[in-house]
């Protein structure tokens, strides 16, 4: 037992550090280090784990990262429809991922909801689709009927509701999982499914259908104008369901990134301007293979309804527009 008893001990005695390899932290490097990494620290409210925003968010914060100079923190939250909540009131969060109709919640309890929030880029829209069964022939044949609005926390879940409210249509809401849905709806135990999300949709491009089943009209007019895009949904999209040459009209939630609207005199203003500057300057990059391709139709200059664009995002803008005037 003694030459074993002997090497464990070597060996116990040479893992301990020596006083000399142990490093030294004073109080005031530890201090300097802390606000080194914080000072250019941008908290970025994603959305659920499963959801787009989330994982356009890591995109983000992979392109624009600079090391010590910006480090953006995708944060996963509730869901885009909650962000808001987020940026107004959760420490550490300078910029989100909503949807433009996330507003509406607020302007009764924060009516000046439009000057503490601002924009920074309309990401991509996201189309209305409301999928019903041959039996159904207009959106009021949906009075009193069920219709799907997917989990809580998802886009159809808040914005759908918000949007049959401005229809005048009273349906009989559900909330479970779409597939489970879309079962139950082949079954005649649900009318019609709701999706609030980028065209095209698996689900409607993959499967086959029954003939009858289709697609409803929903006509962009004064009752849409304060957050949605028209939009349509064609043919190529969905050749199963939409007869060549014909579209179907419907309307679209802009999902945009968001910012506090930081006066200039605070110490998080500057972060925001510098994510700015580093994303939009490199925007190309995201387009690149590799990415979402989502990235690939996105417009800087694109606006959002109902919001004002953050002061360093269109000084960015206008700087871009003078030079490119400037090239021969």
């Amino acid at each position: 037992m003694a030459p074993a008893t002997w090497m464990l001990q070597s060996v116990d005695v040479y893992a301990q550090p020596t006083k000399s390899e142990a490093p030294v932290i004073s109080r005031a490097s530890a201090h300097d280090q802390r606000e080194k990494i914080n000072a250019w620290t941008v908290g970025l409210a994603g959305g659920l784990l499963e959801g787009a925003p989330i994982r356009l968010a890591a995109e983000m914060a992979r392109i624009v990262d600079d090391g010590p100079n910006l480090h953006v923190l995708p944060i996963v939250t509730r869901g885009a429809t909650e962000n808001v909540n987020s940026l107004l009131y959760l420490r550490g969060v300078d910029t989100a991922i909503i949807n433009s109709d996330a507003l509406e919640e607020y302007k009764i309890q924060i009516p000046q909801i439009r000057s503490r929030i601002t924009y920074l880029l309309n990401l991509f829209p996201s189309e209305l689709h409301i999928f019903v069964r041959p039996e159904i022939t207009t959106l009021q044949d949906l009075a009193g009927k069920k219709v799907n609005f997917n989990t809580q926390g998802t886009a159809a879940a808040y914005s759908g509701p918000l949007i049959f409210s401005r229809l005048g249509i009273n349906v009989e809401k559900t909330f479970i999982p779409h597939p489970i849905a879309l079962e139950q709806m082949r079954k005649g135990e649900i009318a019609a499914v709701l999706f609030i999300t980028s065209k095209p949709v698996d689900a409607f491009v993959r499967r086959r259908w029954d003939e009858g089943y289709k697609f409803l009209s929903v006509n962009f007019d004064s009752k849409f104008e304060d957050y949605y895009l028209p939009a349509t949904l064609e043919a190529s999209e969905y050749p199963n369901l939409i007869k060549q040459g014909e579209r179907i009209s419907t309307i679209a939630v802009p999902t945009a990134l968001v910012a506090f609207n930081w006066s200039r005199r605070s110490n998080r203003y500057p972060r925001v301007a510098r994510f700015v500057d580093h994303l939009f300057s490199r925007i190309d990059r995201l387009q690149a293979p590799g990415f979402d391709p989502k990235w690939k139709s996105i417009n800087l200059a694109a606006t959002v309804p109902g919001l004002d664009r953050f002061s360093a995002a269109q000084e960015w803008l206008d700087r871009a527009a003078r030079s490119a005037q400037a090239r021969p």
